[in-house]
Parts: C-alpha cells; sequence; structure tokens
C-alpha cells in the first residue's frame, strides 16, 4: 500500500494484521495486508428548526444552530468516531439525522416539562440546559459540541402565543390609558375650576409615571443588553480557550510524529548505505577472485593448475558434506522445537483448563457463601432453596413414581359404609362390629394376592386359595 500521510484536519485509521484494533495516525506505512481509511475532523454546521411542545400542549419552533465535530482531544473519543462514524461522510443523511434526532429528542423532553412563560423567560437556563443534555448523548459517538446558537422561539402556524403576548401586553397599555382619561373626564366635571385643577394635576401625574415607567423599562432593556452582551463573551472566551488547549494538543501530537518519521527516514537511510555497502564488499571481492583465477590461468602450468582443480575439487566435496551435515542438523533442530512447541501448547492448555476449573470453585464458593447469608447462614434453608431451584424434589419424585409404576402394585379401596349392613346393626355398638367383619375379606384378599400369605385356619380359607389347590 506505501507509506500514507493526512491531511492537517485527517486522521489515518488503520486496521489489519499486527494492529490489534484500530491504529489512529497522521502518517503511517501501510503493508500489503491492512486497511487504511482516512477521514475528516473538522466541524460541521448543522441547522434545525425543532417542533416543541410545553407542559400546556402549546407547540412552538425552536431555530437552532450546532457546529459539532469529532472530539480530536481526546484518543478515546477519536477513536469512537473512527469506529462508528468515520465510514460516513458528515454531510450525509445518515449523520444529519442522528444528530438531529439526539437534538430534537432531548429538546423535546426538556421542554415537556416547562411551562411556556418558563420557557420564555429562562431562555439562559434552557439553552444551557439542551446544550448539555445533548453533549451527553453525542459522547457516546466521539462528537462535541464547538458552537450552540438557539434564536428566537417562534410561533407555529395556527397557534401565535408569542404575537398575542405581546398584543396582551399594548392593549393592557392602552386600556389603561383609556382609563386614565376617562377618569380625568369624569373628575373635569364636578367644577370649571376644580375640573380644570384635577385635569392638570392627574395629566401631570400621567405623564411623571409614564416618563417613570419608559425610564424604567429602558433601564431594564439596556441592563438586559449588556448582561447577554457579558454573556456572550464569557462563552467566546471558554470557547477560545478550549481551541486554543486543542491546538496545542494538535501541535504536540503533530511534534510526536514528526519526530518518530524523522527517526523512521534516518533508520531507512542508514539500513540503506549499511546494504550498499555489503554488495560493494561482495562485488569487490569477486573481481579481485576473477583476477586472481585469470592470472593462474595465464602463467601457472598446467600441473598446477590440475594440482588447484583437485584442491579445489576435494574442497568442494568437503563443503558440500559439511553441508549435508548442518541440513540434518538443522532439521533436527526444527523437529526439536516442533515436539517443544507441541509440548508448550499442551501444557498450556491444561494450565488454562485447570485456572478455568480454579475460577469455577471460587464463583461456586462465592456463590454459596452470597446464599448463606442471605438467609442469616441457616443451612437448611440455602439447602431447601439449592433442591428447589436446581429441581431436586420434582427429580425424586419422577423418581418415585417411576419406581412404583415398575412395582405395578395392586391397590384396594375399602368402605364400611352402611350399604348392605343389616338394619339392626346399624345402630349402638354393634355398627362398628359389622364394619369390621365386612372389611376382613378384602383385607385377607390382598395380603394374599400380594404376599401369597394364607389366613389362619380358624378364620377360613380363601376362595382364591381354594382354586389353586
Amino acid at each position: 500500500m506505501g507509506y500514507k500521510v493526512a491531511r492537517a484536519s485527517e486522521y489515518l485509521a488503520i486496521t489489519g494484521g499486527g494492529i490489534k484494533d484500530i491504529k489512529l495516525a497522521k502518517k503511517s506505512w501501510v503493508l500489503p495486508w491492512q486497511s487504511c481509511t482516512v477521514f475528516d475532523v473538522s466541524p460541521v454546521n448543522y441547522t434545525f428548526e425543532v417542533q416543541a411542545m410545553s407542559s400546556e400542549k402549546l407547540p412552538f419552533i425552536l431555530p437552532a444552530v450546532f457546529t459539532i465535530g469529532p472530539r480530536v482531544d481526546d484518543p478515546h473519543a477519536l477513536l469512537l468516531y473512527a469506529m462508528l462514524m468515520s465510514q460516513h461522510d458528515k454531510h450525509s443523511n445518515h449523520v444529519n439525522e442522528l444528530v438531529q434526532g439526539v437534538i430534537e429528542g432531548e429538546t423535546r423532553v426538556l421542554v415537556a416539562s416547562m411551562t411556556m412563560e418558563e420557557v420564555f423567560k429562562g431562555t439562559k437556563e434552557f439553552k444551557k440546559e439542551v446544550f448539555e443534555k445533548v453533549q451527553l448523548e453525542l459522547n457516546q459517538f466521539g462528537l462535541v459540541i464547538y458552537n450552540a446558537n438557539v434564536k428566537q422561539l417562534v410561533d407555529v402556524p395556527g397557534h401565535e402565543y408569542f404575537s398575542y403576548l405581546g398584543q396582551k401586553t399594548q392593549m393592557e397599555a392602552a386600556n389603561q390609558a383609556k382609563i386614565d382619561v376617562a377618569e380625568a373626564k369624569m373628575k373635569g366635571e364636578v367644577g370649571a375650576k376644580e375640573r380644570t385643577g384635577l385635569t392638570i394635576q392627574n395629566a401631570a401625574k400621567i405623564d411623571a409615571e409614564s416618563k417613570i415607567i419608559s425610564t424604567q423599562r429602558l433601564g431594564e432593556g439596556t441592563k438586559e443588553e449588556i448582561k447577554v452582551k457579558s454573556e456572550v463573551q464569557v462563552f467566546q472566551n471558554e470557547k477560545a480557550a478550549l481551541v486554543a488547549r486543542a491546538d496545542a494538543a494538535l501541535a504536540i501530537q503533530k511534534a510526536d510524529l514528526t519526530k518518530s518519521s524523522r527517526v523512521a527516514e534516518v533508520e531507512a537511510a542508514k539500513a540503506v548505505a549499511m546494504r550498499e555497502a555489503e554488495l560493494q564488499t561482495q562485488v569487490e571481492k569477486m573481481n579481485a577472485l576473477t583476477r586472481t583465477e585469470k592470472l593462474k590461468a595465464e602463467f601457472l602450468s598446467k600441473a598446477t593448475v590440475e594440482y588447484e582443480t583437485k584442491v579445489q575439487e576435494a574442497n568442494w566435496e568437503l563443503y558440500d558434506k559439511q553441508k549435508k551435515a548442518e541440513a540434518v542438523l538443522y532439521e533436527k533442530q526444527k523437529q526439536a522445537e516442533a515436539t517443544k512447541a507441541a509440548a508448550d501448547a499442551a501444557f498450556y492448555a491444561k494450565q488454562r483448563e485447570a485456572e478455568g476449573l480454579v475460577a469455577m470453585a471460587n464463583a461456586q464458593g462465592t456463590y454459596i457463601k452470597t446464599l448463606l447469608g442471605a438467609v442469616d447462614n441457616n443451612y437448611s434453608a440455602m439447602r431447601d432453596f439449592l433442591m428447589i431451584n436446581n429441581g431436586i424434589y420434582q427429580d425424586i419424585a419422577k423418581t418415585n413414581a417411576v419406581a412404583i409404576r415398575d412395582l405395578q402394585p395392586k391397590i384396594s379401596v375399602w368402605n364400611q359404609g352402611g350399604g348392605g349392613v343389616d338394619q339392626g346393626m346399624s345402630s349402638g355398638g354393634m355398627k362398628d362390629i359389622a364394619g369390621l367383619y365386612k372389611m376382613l375379606p378384602p383385607v385377607l384378599d390382598t395380603v394374599y394376592e400380594q404376599t401369597g400369605m394364607q389366613p389362619p385356619a380358624w378364620i377360613g380359607t380363601l376362595r382364591g386359595a381354594e382354586s389353586s389347590q
């Protein structure tokens, strides 16, 4: 893939072999088995008109402009943004709908608990709460609000609350003026001089009060204007400080990356130079050997050449035998390493299995201690809970039912009711004796069927026993 370098407002998100999760960098080598994505971290303006409803069920429109972008001064937040949002364009419908959904949802929930008067009068607190709640939701996406501007509240068509509120104030002032004029005229009819005097007094009084009210309102307006300007200046200073901190952190990161890049370049240059020197040395050796062989071929006799040839052949045979022996030794070493690796793997598996058994025993011990603590160390109560929770009683009942079914017992039901008993014995002490005698035959019959034992001779012989004989 090559060496990738991101722009000033971009980051590289690298994944693949050799990287545990995601690697964020401004510039880095990207290997063939790795994937690289470039994402922009510059903030974007989002303009919305949120339709909300107060606790009195009065709808209104809240125009707002939010400047939102990734939190570059927090590595964890930037990693979240790279994982969740970097694949989408910042101007796409997906990101726009996500931000709009968060802002609209939090604004509507907040406004639903406030009256229209509270929203209208507490604009500062309202904007602050909207800002905090929206930021809390955006943290899970690695986004931060750089600036938020909530404009003047606007009426929904058909629900002119704010316009009616202004008209109400105007009408109250007009009605009060009419009342004052009517009272002045009424008092003017009392007498000529008195009427003139009262009219002049009331007019002067009204003018004075009007001037006082006008002065008070002008002072309040000036006070609110100064207050708003102060708040805007404080907010701008805070944002400027935040941007300055972000620029400082970015400069530090750029310096670290530049240092790492320069070190890597120097190391690469040194490695290239060392490799060139090694290759040059090999070339010089080969040239020297070539010149030596040429001189030997030109100036030495045939016998010398034959001798050298035989020596070279002997050296070659020795070299070949050494290489074969080294190959056999290398193969044996590899086999030993493979056997050791297999033994290590088996030992690790047994060790993990033992750790799992220990962890399970610890968990069971903690579970039993927790149960004993919940029942105030009552062992019987804990045992009954474990048997009920694990279905032991159900298993015992099923086992007993299967055992009784396999025995195939014969069950007899005896009733010593009054049916068929002589009416003469149905009263007094003879009734119990009659019931006892009536119960004996079926009892003896059941004993004989289940055990094979006959009753004593003085009681008599059962019908079944007689027939079997």
